[in-house]
């Protein structure tokens, strides 16, 4: 009679070197520079995506040439003045992910054989010169770590795209792995709410409405599949459900359109003008769909959306950061990292 023995592949046999394992964290994209010619360049690259506008017909290569890229990039440009790192001369998104990398790096460190490195899916630095660097260190496998908690094809998808159009160029591919959108991932919520928990705790007095604010997108790209807007609402509502709050005192909107197409709904905008004209003096602020601090957080919600709740009558407007490179922050992306690594290390 033979006897097998059960084979343990949840770890390298004695004696075997495991294979180079490279982890790239990738988050949407910044301009180089804080002026037009610099964010010119970045939105050309970001709108000619057909994941971003959908349509890149004529009429849209028209608008975006004629008029988008010759207004747009100026007045941008000054809203980024107003947010950016002067110091490291660079984007706050772009200090705060390469801060993420280096911290996962230190979390795992004792795995030896994996190497950490972050990029951009617009701009720089590009997937396709970091996925170059992780392979020249050896890395045949590959664990692409998409900053979006909640999954849309203008975003996760995207980097996907770009992750394999690198790889099509390569004879010899590394092992591909892709971590899932994380919206509802327990560590994730209780992350956020702890954040939120410990920002309402320093006020001088407590917010009468929490507003979670989540990046934009046209409504016709829900009604072709996209579960973007459910997946806000998911983690929305274990939101509400971790901090003991209903829907009336935790909303949820949706910020940053762009164009003329119906957008998801509720506006953050319009919410901020109608909750101060209702008579609510104190909201707070959180931004659960970025996993840093950028542009439209710092710059459209800190600073546009409290000069129009203050406008109206609001008196305290508070804003909640991102996770950023947080202790909880980077302990949820170490752990949802780990559990996407079984097997490898």
């Amino acid at each position: 009679m033979t006897v097998v023995s059960p084979i343990d592949i949840s770890k390298p046999a004695a004696g075997v070197t495991p294979e180079r394992v490279g982890i790239l964290l990738v988050n949407l994209g910044t301009p180089d520079t804080a002026d037009a010619r610099g964010v010119r360049v970045y939105l050309k690259e970001f709108l000619s995506d057909p994941r971003v506008i959908e349509n890149q017909g004529l009429l849209w290569k028209l608008a975006l040439n004629g008029i988008i890229l010759r207004t747009r990039p100026a007045r941008k440009a000054r809203d980024y003045r107003k947010i950016w790192n002067t110091v490291a001369d660079e984007s706050p998104l772009k200090t705060i992910t390469r801060a993420q990398a280096d911290k996962l790096a230190a979390g795992i460190a004792d795995h030896d054989h994996v190497e950490v490195d972050w990029a951009m899916r617009y701009g720089n630095p590009s997937i396709a010169e970091r996925i170059g660097a992780l392979m020249a260190l050896g890395c045949g496998r590959l664990l692409v770590v998409p900053l979006y908690p909640q999954y849309s094809a203008a975003t996760s998808a995207t980097v996907c795209d770009e992750v394999f159009r690198v790889l099509g160029k390569m004879r010899a591919q590394p092992t591909l792995r892709v971590t899932p959108p994380y919206y509802d991932d327990p560590d994730y919520i209780d992350a956020l709410a702890v954040s939120i928990e410990t920002h309402l705790a320093g006020l001088p007095a407590q917010p009468e409405v929490i507003v979670a604010s989540f990046h934009g997108m046209p409504q016709k790209y829900v009604d072709k599949g996209d579960p973007y807007a459910r997946q806000c609402l998911a983690t929305t509502e274990a939101l509400r459900k971790r901090l003991g709050l209903d829907s009336s005192k935790l909303l949820l909107t949706f910020q940053s359109r762009f164009g003329f197409d119906q957008w998801l709904q509720p506006y953050t905008d319009k919410t901020m003008e109608k909750l101060a004209k209702d008579g609510v003096r104190r909201v707070a602020v959180v931004t659960p769909g970025f996993a840093a601090d950028c542009l439209e957080t710092l710059e459209e919600i800190a600073q546009e959306n409290a000069e129009i709740f203050q406008h109206n009558g609001g008196e305290q407007f508070s804003f909640i950061p991102c996770l950023n490179d947080s202790e909880g922050g980077m302990d949820m992306i170490r752990q949802l990292v780990l559990r996407e690594l079984q097997g490898w290390i």
